[in-house]
C-alpha cells in the first residue's frame, strides 16, 4: 500500500506562483511512475505532469513552460507552478502506479491517489 499526501496549496493572484508537495509512505519504492492531476468540478480529471525514476517528466500542454515537477527523493515530488492563471484553479492531486511502459502517462490510470489541495488563482 501506498498513501500519498499533497500540501501547498492556497490562494494566489494570476501570475503568481505556488509550490505543491506530494509525500509519499508505503511501499513508494515500488511505484515508478508518479504524476500531478488537476479536476475542476463537472469536468474531468485532466493530467498536467508526470514524472518516472528513470525517464523524463511529461508536460500537458496547459502548463508546459510554467510547471515543473520534480522528485526530490523516494517519496516526494513537488510541482513549481509559475504565471499561475484563473484557469488553473482546481483541486491538484498526487498519482503514483507501477509501470513497465517507457514513460509515465498522463490519463488518470494510476494505482494511487491522494486527497488532493486546492489551488485558487484569482484575476
Amino acid at each position: 500500500q501506498v498513501q500519498l499526501v499533497e500540501s501547498g496549496g492556497g490562494s494566489v493572484q494570476a501570475g503568481g506562483s505556488l509550490t505543491l508537495f506530494c509525500v509519499a509512505s508505503g511501499s513508494i519504492y515500488r511505484q515508478n511512475c508518479m504524476a500531478w492531476f488537476r479536476q475542476v468540478p463537472g469536468k474531468e480529471r485532466e493530467g498536467i505532469a508526470s514524472i518516472s525514476t528513470s525517464g523524463s517528466p511529461i508536460y500537458a500542454d496547459s502548463v508546459k513552460g510554467r510547471f515543473t515537477i520534480s522528485q526530490t527523493n523516494t517519496n516526494t515530488i513537488y510541482l513549481q507552478m509559475n504565471s499561475l492563471k484563473p484557469e488553473d484553479t482546481a483541486m491538484y492531486y498526487c498519482a503514483a502506479k507501477l509501470t513497465t511502459s517507457s514513460h509515465c502517462t498522463l490519463l488518470p490510470a494510476y494505482t494511487y491517489w491522494g486527497q488532493g489541495t486546492q489551488v485558487t488563482v484569482s484575476s
